[in-house]
């Protein structure tokens, strides 16, 4: 498949464990130290080459639009009142609009991880490749994630699928496992997901996790999927992945190496990244670190 340079973020969620603080601030918008979780998935596409960030959302997430929007005057005036100190943040707000272009889509559809994707079908030509991926889950990497799927794409000609190495019990519990032949280590050319198989029962240590790289004919297979659902359980994008499979298209499961997988959609999982994230910056790290061994005393 040839370079993607559109990428589709779901944010349509409540994010309802997370009530009340996502009762008028959307959960993608939670800060991660001095940046909300989305603005992390951004900067991941636009280090990897993409161009047009489609975010399909719902009524109460007009702050992720005004995050990427130009800065007011009135703020960039008070920020210039306080003189050269303050230019580092004038320049972070200002990059915001010019990181990507954004076009921003209401979700319709039934319930389901289907959905927002198919919201953006107009968008997308049906033989181009997109990224498809969420705002409250990332994988922090060097290279990014996308980086590393995309070049696994163009290296398989094929579908990318970002996974984790999993190794403790209840992960096989939580999340779907990749099944089909190893090409090598840590890639899987995919004949289905065994979802939540349990450690005795799984066919790999793979867990599917974040994001797809997928090609442009899943419109079409998802527009038909769209005409025959009927309404009950979920619309999700699994059973579409396995009749493409199903059909000759090749999938793989890749695990992004060199990085670690955070779940911020889990306040304690949430609660880990931000420390995570606060022991590696350089201006309080090392503060941090020593006040949590202290409360831990």
């Amino acid at each position: 498949m040839r370079k993607p340079t559109k990428a589709i973020i779901a944010a349509a969620g409540f994010g309802t464990r997370f009530l009340p603080q996502t009762k008028a601030m959307p959960k993608e918008m939670l800060p991660l130290i001095d940046k909300p979780i989305i603005q992390y998935v951004v900067e991941e596409l636009v280090e990897a080459g993409i161009k047009d960030i489609i975010i399909i959302g719902s009524a109460n997430k007009r702050a992720i639009e005004d995050h990427f929007d130009e800065p007011n005057e009135e703020l960039l005036a008070n920020l210039r009142a306080g003189g050269p100190k303050k230019q580092p943040f004038i320049d972070a707000v200002q990059n915001l609009a010019d990181m990507a272009n954004f076009i921003y889509i209401r979700q319709k559809g039934p319930y389901g991880n289907a959905t927002p994707l198919a919201c953006a079908s107009h968008l997308i030509h049906h033989d181009e490749p997109v990224i498809y991926t969420f705002a409250d889950d990332f994988i922090a990497a060097s290279p990014s994630r996308f980086k590393q799927m995309i070049e696994a794409s163009e290296s398989l000609d094929g579908a990318v699928l970002s996974c984790k190495k999993i190794t403790d019990d209840a992960e096989f519990d939580r999340y779907g496992v990749v099944n089909g032949q190893a090409v090598k280590d840590g890639v899987i050319k995919m004949t289905n997901i065994v979802e939540k198989p349990g450690k005795e029962n799984a066919p790999s240590d793979l867990a599917s996790v974040s994001s797809y790289l997928l090609p442009g004919e899943i419109f079409g297979y998802l527009d038909k999927a769209k005409e025959e659902f009927d309404g009950n359980g979920e619309f999700t994008i699994q059973p579409i992945m396995q009749q493409m499979i199903d059909d000759g298209f090749d999938f793989y499961g890749v695990e992004i190496t060199n990085g670690t997988y955070y779940d911020t959609g889990d306040k304690l999982e949430y609660l880990k990244t931000v420390i995570d994230f606060g022991l590696r910056d350089p201006n309080f790290g090392d503060k941090l670190r020593a006040h949590l061994a202290d409360r831990l005393k």
